[in-house]
């Protein structure tokens, strides 16, 4: 049976896993606070990029990467060019403030205390140390490209169609020839 470290004196490893986890944290909260449209977007960015930084530390370098290029390069231009394309408020706006907003803070943290709690709890005593690994990316594109192909395009296909549904609701020249 391996001894598990004490939570007293962290690895380097652990020093920098938990400054990337505070940051990931940090700008989630930015992204649903913030007032300005692209400046969550941009916050967005910083959230996915500290979460990639998480992935390398555990030695999944594949999946830092597909964060990066799918989710930095991909769903943060498509959510941008939605912005752009829909005519979306750039700057402040106060219309799109909620007087529900003590009662969603009140969920929140209950919501993440509740989360806190159970991993917690579940996870313990667990402890496995980090080991570089040969690399899954062929057994993980065999599984998605296989096993899960329906459920990949057919949420393709939804963002798409939300997109489009954005545009023609948004656009108040486009109207129908009557």
């Amino acid at each position: 049976m391996t001894e598990v470290p004490s939570y007293l004196s962290p690895t380097g490893q652990e020093i920098v896993f938990l400054l990337l986890g505070a940051v990931a944290v940090g700008s989630a909260l930015l992204v649903v606070t913030t007032r300005q449209l692209v400046h969550a977007a941009l916050w967005l960015v910083v959230c996915f990029g500290a979460l990639a930084g998480c992935y390398l530390v555990l030695t999944a370098e594949f999946v830092a990467w597909v964060q990066v290029l799918i989710y930095v390069g991909a769903i943060v231009v498509l959510l941008l060019f939605g912005i752009m394309l829909t005519r979306a408020p750039i700057g402040r706006s106060a219309d799109l403030d909620s007087p529900n907003r003590p009662t969603a803070a009140v969920v929140a943290i209950a919501t993440a205390a509740v989360l806190v709690t159970v991993v917690v709890d579940g996870f313990r005593m667990a402890y496995v140390p980090l080991e570089p690994g040969g690399g899954s990316a062929g057994e993980l594109g065999a599984s998605i490209f296989r096993n899960w192909v329906l459920p990949f395009e057919a949420l393709s296909v939804l963002l798409l169609a939300a997109l489009i549904g954005a545009i023609v609701l948004s656009r108040t020249d486009i109207r129908g020839r009557d």
